[in-house]
């Protein structure tokens, strides 16, 4: 496994079966995911896992408790026959500024939006991001994430497992290393079918997610 960037945020494992996902990770780890919360008017919700210090994985899946949204879910959800870590996010102090300094770079993260949910204690939490996939299909450019004044979510008291390191797969990654480069994130991609795996240190031992 590669070093992680040191601005990594989260993973996203996303999933058609939320609750088949969150057992599956508690079986395999032996720690629990936390209930995170629902994202309104998405038709998601999500579980989280920290994975030491500020960063954490967000498992999301939909939310039977919303109506069914007007457009497809976030993800690429609708579609996953099976969970899979479909892409990561890096965070940035100055959002505004990082896409600004990308797109004079020749790289465009995409359209810039405020997201919010509220946690299971009620705490409502905001952030803003960039389009996700925008960059590219595979997900192994991140997309970019802005927490503002609003609490992180590993400040609350999330289980925890520890991670070792994390690997990305694309064809040509000469294609997507100046993309990387241009929103300053220090990761080389292998040749190979497109995937993001990552390893965790957890009870059970070491644990690969992809």
């Amino acid at each position: 496994m590669d070093d992680v960037p040191e601005t990594l945020d989260h993973f996203v494992l996303a999933t058609p079966d939320l609750d088949a996902t969150v057992d599956d990770f508690a079986r395999r780890t032996g720690v629990r995911p936390a209930p995170g919360g629902a994202h309104p008017g998405w038709g998601t919700r999500n579980f989280l896992v920290g994975l030491g210090g500020v960063r954490y994985l967000e498992i999301i899946g939909p939310d039977p408790d919303q109506p069914a949204p007007g457009g497809p879910r976030l993800f690429g959800i609708d579609g996953l026959p099976e969970a899979r870590t479909v892409t990561w996010a890096v965070r940035t102090a100055d959002l505004d500024a990082t896409v600004a300094r990308a797109r004079a770079l020749g790289h465009d993260p995409g359209e810039i939006r405020p997201m919010s949910r509220r946690t299971q204690e009620g705490t409502e939490l905001s952030w803003r991001l960039t389009a996700i996939g925008a960059a590219h299909p595979s997900g192994v450019v991140p997309f970019l994430i802005d927490w503002g004044d609003s609490p992180h979510p590993t400040s609350g008291d999330l289980p925890e497992v520890r991670l070792l390191g994390m690997e990305a797969h694309v064809p040509d990654p000469a294609e997507l290393r100046p993309l990387l480069g241009a929103i300053g994130v220090g990761l080389d991609p292998r040749p190979g079918p497109e995937r993001i795996t990552f390893a965790v240190d957890t009870p059970n031992g070491e644990v690969v997610f992809d």
